[in-house]
């Protein structure tokens, strides 16, 4: 493959609006299992429609090569001849994040990455991986949660490793106009909180947050909200937190 998932995802990005949704699952055993799941068919339905059948091989072909089930990251880079690190840490890292493409009628119709089970070390060293790696990411995982209780800071509410990701395939003049570029670029991006325990108590408000059910939390986010300072919440504590049974 000429590009790797993580390329391909960012170049869809920075071409057509899609859809965000992503899951984190909070163990007892203080490590968290996230999903990011990323909607691209409507991207593909208008490039398939404007590309010429006699190109649609060339331009496309390569995505018929992604895989469709669940295949690590170190196991992409390795099968691709571009797996450049030796350091254990790195290894590790690259092996407890999945990828796979989702296809509907034979095109492709999204993208989706999975951090396997980590653990707060495991976060530690995901920070320093994610320096030199862009991947896109729910900043929500760096929530501190200790097997009972969760402490959410709302200050992650915000799309820091997807623009990373971005800037990393954009010009200098399209990173400058970052904030234009999120909005016309996401649809509707939201995450779900679930826990393995039900839900005990929960102090704190941020009116982009809802209990849904006595497993679940939903996060809705507002991108004009997060990118024009002046829109005014009702509710937006700083921490809030969420106690297990």
């Amino acid at each position: 493959m000429k590009k790797t998932i993580v390329l391909l995802l960012i170049s869809l990005f920075t071409l057509q609006s899609c859809s965000v949704s992503s899951e984190i699952v909070y163990h007892k055993d203080a490590a968290s299992t996230s999903v990011m799941d990323i909607d691209t068919r409507e991207f593909m339905a208008e490039m398939m429609a404007m590309t010429p059948d006699s190109l649609k091989q060339k331009e496309f072909g390569e995505m018929d090569r992604l895989p469709t089930t669940w295949t690590s990251m170190y196991d992409v880079a390795r099968k691709e001849g571009k797996l450049k690190t030796e350091n254990p840490d790195s290894i590790k890292i690259m092996k407890k994040i999945f990828m796979k493409s989702t296809k509907e009628n034979n095109t492709l119709a999204g993208f989706s990455f999975k951090m396997d089970h980590f653990t707060p070390e495991d976060y530690l060293m995901l920070k320093s991986f994610t320096k030199t790696e862009k991947i896109p990411q729910d900043q929500n995982i760096y929530n501190n949660w200790d097997g009972k209780t969760l402490t959410i800071d709302t200050e992650n509410f915000n799309l820091k490793s997807i623009e990373e990701a971005i800037r990393s395939k954009s010009s200098k003049e399209e990173s400058e106009k970052m904030a234009g570029m999120m909005i016309m670029f996401f649809k509707k991006i939201g995450t779900t909180l679930k826990f393995e325990n039900p839900i005990k108590s929960m102090t704190g408000k941020h009116d982009w947050v809802k209990q849904i059910d006595d497993h679940s939390i939903r996060i809705e986010y507002d991108l004009k909200a997060i990118y024009d300072k002046d829109t005014k919440l009702k509710n937006e504590d700083k921490k809030i937190i969420i106690v297990t049974e």
